[in-house]
């Protein structure tokens, strides 16, 4: 009866409660079955790692000028917070320097999978990124394009366009009128 299927997951959460001294009473449910409410559900990419050719635009820029991709990706992820060509060049320093640009790489795509709940996959974000650095760049762009934004705008240009604007000053009227 469900009266019957009722009380026998009532005694399954309790037990489950009683196995875990450090979880309360109130809350039967053991901390690894439950979600936080801080993180957001896992959700999809909009396309796999090796899907580059479904923007050309993109997969040629993430490959010839990869810099300039990082850079707008880095833009868009800091909410405006640093400069295309500040990320860019640094990027681009770094490769040129150490070979490793993928290390500083791979913590904006944490960051990007964070701030819109995706998916780790196919493995660890350092590991794409340093197995597979451009088709992780691409996959990265081809993510924000598909969330709407026109990655040659900016975060600024994005927000104006998306009517987000950062609210300016009307125009200082001088007392009086003349002529």
């Amino acid at each position: 009866s469900p009266t019957d299927e009722r009380f026998l997951h009532f005694t399954e959460r309790v037990r489950a409660a009683a196995s875990h001294p450090r979880e309360s009473i109130d809350d039967p449910w053991p901390a690894a079955t439950r979600r936080e409410a801080n993180n957001p559900p896992v959700a999809s990419w909009s396309s796999g790692l090796c899907d580059c050719y479904d923007d050309v635009g993109g997969c040629c820029l993430t490959f010839f000028c990869p810099c300039v991709a990082f850079g707008r990706i880095a833009e868009i992820v800091d909410q405006g917070a640093t400069s295309c060509c500040a990320r860019g060049t640094l990027y681009m320093l770094l490769a040129m320097a150490t070979g490793f640009a993928c290390a500083y790489s791979c913590c904006y795509r944490s960051r990007l999978h964070q701030q819109y709940g995706l998916q780790e996959k196919p493995c660890g974000d350092c590991c794409v990124h340093w197995c597979c650095g451009p088709c992780a760049l691409c996959q990265e762009y081809r993510e924000l394009k598909s969330r709407g934004f026109d990655m040659s705008l900016g975060w600024q240009g994005n927000m104006e366009r998306m009517g987000k604007g950062v609210a300016t000053a009307p125009p200082q009227m001088h007392p009086g009128m003349t002529r």
